[in-house]
């Protein structure tokens, strides 16, 4: 049986133990295809992130992993950083025998609460040692066990379902959905009623792709592979010159759910058409409003 990577948000501690698995380090983009996510102990920050961005990314990388039900192994401020974005408060000071010997327990200087949704297996003084939530084990000492991380990467030999962590994902990825945008402009271009409305008002056809791929990662709650900023814009004002009438939206929303239903799955198609439909909905009040107050 083929699996995905096994990926992780800083370098092991030691290759021990990971053998046989393909450990690589964690992305957004790569959650996707993943089996599990590593986020070992890295002495950093967890409670103050202000000032750094890249504590930011990882924790939104995390809560990406855990949207999905993506299978989670973390220690020391990653147990931290998982308690985190499950909602618990974040302490400092550490808990434990008081000695880095070996034997002792400890938690970092850093350390979770438990959070609401999970169940403490092990405390250490006032701090969960050992506690889990979904699909997210969390240990709160520096050192993680032999024991705990044999028992989890033999629970990743058996997959789970997986939920999509966004409409995007639910889709099938920006792969999926740039042909299907693709698809649709060549029959919108093509259309005796939009196609004289594109030809007076784009000129660069990729320009106009791209910008139009980029709203709709951003509409599924997604984000480009080239790593680009999401979409930014006001749908009402692109729209207002171009003379959309109530034909023009109709025969948009006709063409766009042929290229959903040729390039997706009936549920996934639906999906996405719902999405198109609701936007159709707020240009034709937004067209409507403005009609009355000309007159």
């Amino acid at each position: 049986m083929t699996v995905g990577p096994l990926l992780t948000t800083s370098p092991l501690p030691t290759t021990d133990g990971w053998a046989g698995w393909t450990v690589q380090p964690a992305s957004t983009g790569a959650l996707l295809h993943a089996v599990g996510l590593l986020v070992p102990h890295d002495g950093q920050p967890v409670r103050n992130v202000q000032h750094r961005p890249d504590r930011w990314a990882l924790l939104t990388l995390v809560s990406g992993a855990v949207r999905r039900g993506l299978p989670v192994l973390a220690w020391g401020t990653g147990a931290a950083l998982a308690g985190r974005v499950l909602g618990a408060a974040i302490h400092t000071g550490i808990q434990g025998e008081g000695g880095q010997m070996e034997g002792e327990e400890n938690t970092a200087e850093e350390w979770a609460a438990l959070p609401r949704t999970a169940h403490a297996e092990r405390w250490l003084a006032e701090a969960p040692l050992l506690w889990r939530a979904g699909a997210v084990t969390a240990w709160a000492g520096e050192i993680l066990p032999a024991a705990l991380k044999l028992e989890f990467l033999t629970r990743l030999k058996t997959p789970t379902p997986r939920m999509p962590a966004t409409p995007l994902e639910h889709l099938g990825g920006e792969e999926i959905l740039r042909p299907l945008l693709a698809d649709f402009y060549a029959r919108a271009r093509a259309d005796t009623a939009l196609g004289p409305v594109f030809a007076a008002h784009v000129s660069d056809w990729e320009a106009h792709l791209e910008a139009v791929t980029a709203f709709w990662i951003t509409m599924l709650g997604g984000q480009a592979q080239s790593g680009g900023p999401p979409w930014r814009g006001n749908l009402n004002h692109i729209h207002a010159p171009l003379g959309v009438r109530g034909v023009h939206l109709a025969r948009w929303l006709t063409l766009f759910r042929a290229a959903a239903e040729a390039h997706l799955s009936p549920d996934a198609a639906q999906l996405l058409v719902s999405r198109a439909e609701a936007m159709g909905a707020r240009l034709g009040q937004k067209r409507a409003g403005a009609s009355a107050h000309s007159h």
